[in-house]
């Protein structure tokens, strides 16, 4: 049987491009490398402080940022400073003490071997944040609020789980 001009060519069209498909990979990095600056510019602006799954934040409107330092962490167990367990909250609650001694010494321990760079850090006194459940008692925190205090940690920061304020929801809807 006589093949047609046009059958002829699509024959040896067919035949020419038989072998493997090749794969375009220039689009494929064009797209990874958007996606990469995407998440780089984007993840900069979130700060997590470390997680326990038995501490439950309280929640608030803050507005600011936390600050990168020491981190006094209450659970119903224990009190722990920079993931270090200096006492527990038993002990601590039993006691008629206004402070926590072990945790008063943690604190200093902390404080010699960073010392201060110039006076007005010096007048400012060190920066902590007290991450508590929002269960733990006021006298609790008063206690570790006052030995943070004594052990010259006076810039004292709460953490809280920040909830959208109602601007910022309508914002995110309108």
């Amino acid at each position: 049987m006589k093949q047609s001009r046009h059958a002829k060519r699509m024959a040896r069209t067919q035949r020419r491009h038989k072998g493997q498909g090749k794969l375009n990979l220039v689009s494929l990095m064009d797209i990874f490398t958007i996606l990469v600056f995407f998440l780089l510019v984007n993840s900069s602006d979130v700060q997590v402080l470390q997680s326990n799954k038995d501490i439950k934040l309280p929640e608030s409107h803050a507005e600011t940022p936390p600050e990168e330092n020491l981190i006094v962490t209450v659970s119903d167990e224990a009190i722990l400073v920079g993931g270090r367990m200096v006492a527990e909250t038993a002990l601590v609650k039993l006691s008629k003490r206004s402070d926590i001694v072990a945790l008063k010494e943690e604190l200093e321990f902390l404080a010699k071997r960073k010392p201060y760079r110039n006076e007005e850090e010096e007048k400012a006194g060190r920066d902590v944040t007290i991450m508590g459940d929002k269960e733990i008692p006021y006298a609790l925190l008063k206690k570790i609020m006052t030995t943070c205090a004594e052990a010259d940690y006076r810039n004292i920061s709460l953490a809280v789980s920040k909830i959208a304020s109602d601007e910022t929801a309508a914002a995110k809807e309108g």
